[in-house]
């Protein structure tokens, strides 16, 4: 393990590990203890009390987050030609769909959200290989797969992001840069855990939500307490 740094120590120092932070703290801490000479991402780690094996208690979800979440994502819209011109007005990146698929075929996957129509679907079945491990293989429950092809294009580039449960457990999911203010991280995470309450299996009994972390990219982990989120 490498040394550890000046600022990492400082960093450290300022984060009470005894001490369970709310949202609103925890976002300014968050921002306070990061010095690195980058725009740095914020993320939430979200540990929960279910079993993803088990089909009932997997916790998947979209989130619209209200002050985005600072990242350029890079769009593809995978449409009929009559549907192009309304992807290239909400701002996808690259548009089409034959030669798209090809490149797909051919290892090509530099884009963070892919965005269809139901019709076009039957194409991309033999892409899942490829798409499935990297998370880009769209899908009606995250509103990917869609006749309104530019509301989906605007909104993934507004911030709407889709979530799910990792096989140990966890929530992960960025909420924003270190260079918005406080209150702005602090509303996409009450955001996000407002929405993952709302997702909560019936078949989960007592405590839902078990922990919750926020951290940038370089900074410590600040813990924020769960009583208000496990109340709901």
């Amino acid at each position: 393990m490498g040394q550890i740094t000046k600022k990492q120590k400082e960093a450290k120092a300022k984060v009470d590990r005894d001490n369970l932070y709310t949202v609103a703290e925890a976002s300014k801490l968050v921002k306070d203890i990061s010095n690195a000479n980058f725009d740095e991402s914020v993320d939430l780690a979200i540990r929960l009390n279910v079993d993803p094996r088990k089909a009932n208690q997997m916790v998947r979800g979209v989130v619209s987050l209200p002050n985005g979440t600072g990242k350029q994502t890079t769009v593809l819209a995978l449409v009929t030609p009559d549907k192009a011109d309304e992807a290239k007005e909400a701002g996808a990146d690259y548009v089409g769909l034959d030669e798209y698929i090809e490149k797909i075929k051919g290892g090509w996957t530099d884009v963070d959200v892919i965005v269809t129509m139901p019709s076009v679907m039957g194409k991309l079945g033999p892409l899942g290989r490829i798409l499935g491990p990297r998370g880009l293989m769209p899908n009606p429950k995250t509103g990917t797969v869609t006749m309104d092809v530019a509301k989906a294009v605007s909104d993934v580039k507004g911030g709407k992001i889709d979530f799910k449960v990792d096989k140990t457990g966890i929530v992960h999911a960025l909420i924003g840069k270190t260079s918005f203010d406080a209150d702005k991280i602090a509303g996409n995470a009450r955001e996000l855990l407002g929405t993952i309450v709302k997702l909560k299996p019936n078949t989960i009994k007592g405590i839902y939500i078990k922990s919750i972390y926020m951290s940038s990219t370089m900074s410590p982990s600040v813990a924020i307490d769960t009583k208000r989120f496990t109340d709901q």
